[in-house]
């Protein structure tokens, strides 16, 4: 969910008269920067955004932990193996 950004579109249209647009114009604009910021929000990641892919990635870095502890405790058995082969090898 998007959060709104604070825009007084009654104000900027204020302004831009004060700056010698005329209403059509200040309402124009108005309505860009209005639209503009609408699709700039779109792009923005939220909070909630960020604190779920965290907890994605902490989720993939925890499977790929305990990838590498199997794969870490296989090779100790292979090592294990390879020990008892030599000459000597209990």
């Amino acid at each position: 969910m998007a959060h709104a950004i604070p825009f007084d579109t009654h104000e900027f249209i204020k302004e831009m008269k004060a700056a010698g647009f005329e209403e059509r114009q200040a309402e124009a604009l108005s309505l860009a920067m209005r639209k503009a910021l609408d699709a700039r929000l779109e792009e923005t990641a939220s909070k909630r955004d960020l604190v779920e892919m965290e907890s994605r990635m902490d989720a993939k870095l925890l499977e790929a932990k305990l990838e590498i502890i199997k794969w870490v405790i296989g090779m100790s058995g292979v090592i294990v193996a390879l020990i008892k082969l030599l000459p000597g090898g209990h």
